[in-house]
């Protein structure tokens, strides 16, 4: 009897194993880091407060709110830099793709910024500040 109870204790906690280290790996495997070319293009780059809708705040005539920052297939920034810049206090240089976001980094290639992924084509980071960045894809000129 004894033995049989060892035996059925053992193979409880060999599933419960299993289960936890083939958990982790399914969640792991769900996100999927995209090539650089997926996001290369322009993006237009709201600043908001968290109160503020951004779609309000597109239709405001507010230049500073808003500008169109251009991503590129190299993973360096072209025009927007530095209106983004003066956002996050440091002017970004690259940037990155990362499994749940985007990354810019500065001069010497580390993150300055991480934007979250909220859907395709738009992702949001919160500054020190407060206030909030979005980065939604402009849809190309047909």
């Amino acid at each position: 009897m004894v033995n049989k109870a060892f035996t059925y204790r053992a193979a409880a906690w060999l599933c419960a194993a299993f289960l936890v280290i083939s958990g982790e790996t399914g969640m792991a495997s769900s996100l999927r880091l995209e090539e650089p070319s997926v996001f290369a293009g322009k993006w237009l780059a709201t600043l908001s407060t968290t109160r503020d809708d951004p779609k309000a705040q597109k239709l405001q005539d507010k230049p500073s709110n808003t500008c169109e920052v251009e991503l590129l297939a190299n993973q360096t920034l072209g025009q927007g830099t530095n209106c983004l810049g003066a956002w996050l206090e440091q002017a970004p240089i690259g940037w990155f793709a990362d499994p749940d976001g985007l990354s810019m980094t500065g001069n010497e290639g580390s993150r300055i910024q991480f934007f979250s992924r909220q859907r395709d084509g738009y992702y949001l980071a919160t500054l020190q500040s407060g206030l909030v960045v979005t980065l939604e894809r402009v849809a190309p000129d047909k």
